[in-house]
This record gives C-alpha cells, structure tokens and sequence, in this order.
C-alpha cells in the first residue's frame, strides 16, 4: 500500500500517466480498441478514468487493473481501452476532445465508468470500482458477457 501511494504520489508531480501503473497493453483510442476487438472476437472494456485526481479511480487501478489476474484473464478475453480525463497534465487536443466526445456519446456522468462492449461496439454492460479484488471484478464481468453471448445464441 504505501509503495502505491508513493508511486502515485511520484506520477502526480511528474505528470505521468497512472495507465503505467496498470501496466502496457491499454489502447488510447477507442476506434483501434474497436478494430482488434472485431478482430480477435474479444469483448472491449473501456475505462473513464480521472487517473492523477480520481480517488475511486486509482482504488480501482490498484485493487484490480494492476493486478496479475486481472490483466491474465483481460490477455485472453478483453480489449482494454483507457479515456483518461487527467487534470495535472495536458492530453493532446485532438486526444482530449476525442475523449470529451466519447464521455457525452455514453452519457458517461462520472468516474470511474467502465463499459463493457461486445464484439461488435454494442455496449453491453456498466461497472465502475466495486470492492472484492480481481477475482470478484472478473465474475462481474463474466456475469455481463456470459449473458451478451446467451442472448446473441437465442437470437440465432
């Protein structure tokens, strides 16, 4: 706990992306996340993160993002796309409008927001940070596509 705390206190005052902290494999842009996901047949988990001043936020990329189970089982299933909305460093323009426009398309009203996309773009489901860890965010998760996919079967 007080490693995060410094590591976070670090990334604040040097500006640096809290995504680091969750590790690589997060898109930036939601169109390529869209692309690989049609790609790969992968469900697209689309972050709406404050992450140098959301303190639910960064609770949600220490307890689970950052986690070695959470990012094996995202590896095989999912597509992880970050729309931050930091405030102590400045996001290119054309990044930060982009971003502005996702979070009014989605109605997204507050942080963090995390939705849930199926293959095909379609928002399936809505988390933000729920406690339990890794293991209870995955089964949430399943629960969200578990039921994606028995509806796409019957539709069939």
């Amino acid at each position: 706990m007080k490693r995060f705390s410094w590591t976070v206190l670090w990334a604040a005052l040097l500006g640096l992306p809290l995504v680091a902290l969750a590790g690589k494999g997060w898109l930036e842009d939601l169109d390529q996340g869209l692309q690989k996901a049609a790609k790969e047949n992968k469900y697209v988990l689309v972050d709406f993160s404050g992450s140098d001043w959301c303190g639910w936020c960064i609770k949600l990329d220490e307890e689970v993002f950052s986690k070695a189970e959470f990012k094996n089982y995202a590896e095989k299933n999912l597509v992880l796309v970050l729309l931050d909305f930091p405030r102590r460093r400045e996001l290119p323009r054309e990044v930060r409008e982009r971003n502005e426009q996702l979070l009014k398309k989605y109605g997204v009203r507050g942080f963090p927001t995390v939705l849930i996309l199926n293959p095909k773009g379609e928002v399936i489901g809505r988390a933000g940070y729920r406690p339990g860890g890794p293991q209870a965010y995955i089964q949430h998760l399943e629960e969200i596509i578990s039921a994606d996919r028995a509806k796409s079967s019957a539709a069939k």
